[in-house]
């Protein structure tokens, strides 16, 4: 194993930048010194932990659960420990480790947002608690924003110490919360909005039959109209009109062979009051009538 250089040991830093009852902050920079570099992080019992990587490659070990994710530059999580453990840290190919790690106690936290105030707060304690702050999309770290990065350079260059320091520090904190909230809010949001189609889609399948116009399903489903048939169309390609006609037609095909069932009875099945209306319909769509279509 070589020997650090006097340049290297000043580039090394591991030190508290704050420490209070309820919250403790650490900064940790390392290089490398042979193959790899390992450091190790103390999450306390009942406490939640913000980690902000901010060198490349950086792997992470859970002694508690044995879960090992390797995570790049910029990533952060926020995670959620009910029992005091500890974690490794290390990084490969001569890279430096680097990252600052944020512990909060449970109750400072229960007190700052208070769950039993609204479900809103309850709702977000308890996606912390279930360390819902990990991975934004499936098994994808979020990354950290440019207002999270001077946050985190405002709380590292803070120099008061005393009230002032820890009123800053807190408020800082709060702030990341914030906007870690908003992040994850803007990603399921962002869900919805994809499984907007889909839901529509359902909606049809199981109601074309009943006389449902765009109106009535846009204020079932709580989609505005332009919305609703914008979304449809570029994702299946084809109205929502045509698409409920085409399912009318595929069921109206289907009963048309059980001589036994009449015609009227058939145009009610499928949603169409008049049966003037379905016989047009159908007529369209297969080139015959049902009466001839029935009759072979």
């Amino acid at each position: 194993m070589r020997t650090k250089t006097a340049k290297e040991i000043d580039r090394s830093k591991r030190g508290l930048l704050f420490k209070s009852e309820d919250i403790k902050v650490v900064f940790s920079e390392d290089e490398t010194t042979g193959n790899y570099l390992k450091s190790h992080f103390i999450e306390g019992e009942s406490s939640f932990n913000l980690l902000f990587f901010l060198s490349p490659n950086i792997n992470l070990l859970a002694s508690d659960c044995g879960t090992h994710l390797k995570f790049k530059k910029n990533q952060y999580i926020l995670h959620y420990s009910s029992a005091e453990h500890r974690a490794e840290l290390w990084t490969e190919n001569q890279d430096v480790l680097k990252y600052l790690q944020i512990q909060i106690n449970y109750q400072y936290v229960f007190n700052l947002i208070d769950p039993n105030s609204n479900t809103e707060s309850t709702e977000i304690l308890n996606n912390m608690k279930n360390n819902s702050f990990i991975f934004l999309h499936k098994e994808t770290p979020p990354n950290m924003t440019v207002e999270m990065h001077m946050i985190l350079k405002e709380i590292s260059g803070y120099s008061k110490k005393g009230v002032m320091q820890k009123l800053f520090i807190e408020a800082k904190i709060i702030k990341l919360l914030v906007l870690i909230f908003e992040q994850f809010k803007e990603k399921d949001n962002s869900d919805d909005h994809s499984k907007t189609p889909e839901a529509i889609k359902k909606f049809l399948d199981e109601n074309y039959h009943k006389n449902l116009k765009i109106e009535e399903i846009s204020k079932i489903l709580g989609i505005n109209q332009s919305k609703l048939r914008k979304e449809f169309k570029e994702h299946y390609h084809t109205t929502i009109v045509n698409y409920i006609s085409e399912l009318r037609m595929l069921k109206a095909k289907k009963m048309i062979i059980n001589n036994q069932i009449m015609i009227k009875e058939i145009a009610i099945e499928c949603g169409y009051e008049y049966v003037q209306n379905f016989t047009r319909a159908f007529k369209k769509k297969f080139g015959v009538s049902p009466e001839k279509l029935r009759l072979g």
